[in-house]
């Protein structure tokens, strides 16, 4: 319990009679009498407070939240008398809040409900604390704050407002929104579909002779993508996540990369798989169905990159261990020069049975630091430094290559659509 500025202020002006008192112009019975007055009304005003019963909270919040996505949360108090108060929701901290704190004037035996929206800045498991009420006393001479409502846990998982709209769209066109630019290959998959008449463009082994004996026409065999392969995403955890893009982190961006390429290869109807190494690990095993999009997303809500080195070769090791069947893996990292040797030997490992694809991410910033013209020396310097910074990705980028090795170097804007292309080319060449 606290004095409030009322308080404060009637005690500040009995301090001031003083001085007329002291000077002989006022009795000195006159300023104990206003000390007295003042302390009786604050101690009636103080008991009053104290006997006020805590009104009850209810929090009514969702038990999952999206990243960055704003929610609204209500929050109904039941009152048993007369009671002002302010009310502040105790949200995880550094979360943006809009509609509090709030002031109400809660009736006798009432129920107050009101609205406030956050926006949560962070993945993983998180406790609201409760509700923190601040009671006003009948003279508003006292303030006393109290701690109402239930703890309650909600977990925040990475954003998946993209995947419910891909949701609505087919395969193809979903691919097309996430701006992947697909190159058809018509009828020339793995998997048979149907026959058909034959079309002009279509190969010579297309075509079935026996069928065209009985139809007396030429007839084509159709041939699907194939279906039941695996999709690996092998997602770094270490330092090389920890750079800030745009609001997220580059782990974030990777992370809602994966999962949308992710969501399409199950749309494709092949399985799909997560392995998270660097900093912590986290391990699916490949899954089929749009179920396990759900799977994924609680296996990595409360993943975070950690200020570790990516210890790539005992990655791969483990991953090598834990998949068996050949695969698509696509590993998505920061490629620097220190780290070739380790990431080719852990490459060389995984391509003794899978098909590997490393993407890169490069920060925004250093393109555009490239393109601002040099005004002054440290500039120039600056713009030198990282022209040979983005040489030596290029050479390690290279190195990559030579070992056969699909490689993609793109900002963090550019990697959901970089990661679903290179799927989809997978898939129409039949790599797998």
């Amino acid at each position: 319990m606290r004095p409030a500025p009322l308080l404060i202020a009637l005690l500040a002006l009995w301090g001031l009679l003083g001085l007329p008192v002291a000077l002989h112009l006022l009795p000195t019975s006159a300023w104990l009498a206003t000390a007295g007055t003042i302390g009786l009304l604050a101690l009636v005003d103080a008991l009053w407070l104290r006997r006020k019963p805590t009104p009850q909270v209810r929090r009514e919040l969702p038990d999952t939240l999206a990243l960055g996505i704003e929610r609204e949360t209500w929050l109904q108090l039941d009152g048993y008398g007369p009671q002002r108060l302010d009310v502040f929701d105790l949200v995880p901290g550094g979360w943006t809040t809009t509609g509090l704190p709030r002031r109400l004037k809660l009736a006798r035996a009432s129920e107050t409900r009101f609205s406030y929206r956050l926006t949560p800045d962070s993945r993983g498991t998180f406790n609201f604390a409760g509700v923190q009420l601040r009671l006003h006393s009948p003279l508003r001479l006292w303030r006393h704050s109290r701690i109402a409502g239930p703890v309650q846990q909600v977990r925040v998982y990475p954003n998946f407002a993209p995947l419910t709209r891909l949701a609505l769209l087919s395969a193809e066109m979903a691919s097309r929104v996430v701006g992947a630019h697909l190159k058809r290959r018509r009828g020339e998959g793995t998997d048979f579909h149907q026959m058909r008449e034959y079309r002009v463009g279509d190969s010579l082994r297309q075509i079935d002779w026996k069928a065209t004996s009985r139809a007396r026409k030429l007839i084509s065999r159709e041939y699907q993508d194939e279906k039941n392969q695996q999709l690996l995403m092998m997602i770094d955890t270490g330092r090389r996540m920890l750079a800030d893009e745009g609001g997220l982190s580059h782990f974030d961006h990777v992370l809602n990369a994966s999962l949308v390429v992710s969501y399409l290869a199950l749309r494709q109807g092949d399985g799909v798989g997560l392995f998270a190494s660097g900093g912590q690990t986290r391990w699916v095993a490949p899954q089929r169905g749009l179920g396990a999009i759900d799977i994924l997303l609680r296996a990595s809500h409360d993943l975070q990159p950690q200020p570790v080195a990516t210890d790539y070769l005992a990655a791969a090791t483990e991953l090598s261990l834990r998949q068996p069947r050949r695969c698509l893996v696509m590993l998505v990292t920061n490629v620097r020069d220190e780290d070739i040797e380790d990431l080719l030997a852990a490459v060389r490992l995984l391509q003794k049975r899978h098909l590997v694809c490393v993407a890169s991410l490069r920060e925004r910033e250093l393109d555009d630091a490239l393109t601002r013209e040099a005004e002054t020396l440290p500039d120039a310097v600056q713009a030198g430094a990282i022209a040979r910074y983005l040489q030596q990705r290029d050479d390690a980028h290279e190195a990559l290559r030579s070992h056969r090795v699909m490689v993609l170097d793109v900002t963090a804007e550019e990697l959901p659509a970089a990661l679903v292309e290179r799927y989809l080319a997978v898939k129409r060449d039949g790599l797998l």
